[in-house]
């Protein structure tokens, strides 16, 4: 994957309880509609999940995970014929999603799992490295930094550095500060001021923004009605150099890179 120009990754949840969109396209048949819809929209990257990180989900065993994603993926492959990711953090589930024809791996766990770093190594396919302070059951009960910034760009760096030692190549490693994942609001707030400041290595960066509580705290509104600001953010983050924005509004976020880039691009 060419990761030098801004990439729209469209979410597909396959999940009963995501916060958005939950028990939206639970079905085979639903999942490919709304995929072949968010590439239609220009979605650059199909990311399909199985298993639920919203604040306070209970985790899935690994025979549910498969059975919601696996499927989708090995249909996603013959309809879409834009790159599919898989949202997980168990390995079992990374190797069989490859086989099946996904092609980058999206760990919200940054390839902690016993054997997941090798795992990459092994397969050699792109993968997105996330912060995240805890699981998703206990991280937003007080999450605490001294210094939210520093203290993620460091944890990031660790694991890059562990994914180049097990031969993972730098050309496949995405970083992601985790926004929501174990932040209060103003955590949110000031990794997306200072996002320029975690960048290193020239690796790229992903955001995952789209409707979520940072955007509803302040603006006092539901899911559904957090695009705008979920595209003001988009705006901010591609100026300071984020390249893959992962998103349920494809179309939206789409048209709003397409004039950041202009605004970027002009004399």
């Amino acid at each position: 994957m060419d990761f030098s120009q801004p990439l729209v990754m469209g979410i597909l949840n396959v999940t009963p309880d995501s916060f958005s969109d939950g028990g939206q396209f639970l079905s085979v048949d639903d999942a490919l509609s709304r995929a072949i819809q968010m590439q239609e929209e220009g979605a650059d990257i199909i990311d399909v999940g199985g298993e639920s990180t919203r604040p306070g989900a209970d985790p899935i065993g690994m025979d549910e995970e498969a059975d919601r994603v696996l499927p989708v993926i090995e249909a996603l492959k013959n309809v879409v014929s834009v790159p599919i990711s898989v949202d997980t953090k168990k390995p079992a589930i990374m190797r069989a999603a490859v086989s099946a024809g996904a092609k980058m791996i999206n760990d919200v766990n940054a390839l902690e799992a016993d054997g997941a770093v090798e795992l990459i190594s092994e397969l050699g396919v792109p993968v997105c490295l996330m912060h995240a302070n805890g699981d998703p059951r206990t991280m937003q009960e007080n999450p605490t930094y001294r210094d939210v910034v520093q203290e993620v760009r460091c944890y990031l760096r660790q694991r890059v550095d562990a994914c180049l030692s097990a031969g993972v190549e730098q050309k496949n490693i995405v970083i992601d500060p985790g926004f929501g994942f174990g932040k209060t609001v103003a955590h949110n707030y000031s990794l997306m001021k200072h996002l320029r400041e975690l960048a290193f290595s020239e690796l790229p960066i992903m955001i995952g923004v789209s409707r979520k509580s940072m955007i509803g705290a302040l603006l006092n509104v539901q899911p559904r009605d957090r695009v705008a600001g979920g595209l003001a953010l988009t705006a901010m983050a591609y100026g300071q150099g984020a390249r893959i924005f992962r998103t349920h509004d494809v179309r939206e976020t789409k048209q709003c890179l397409h004039v950041c880039a202009a605004v970027m691009g002009a004399d």
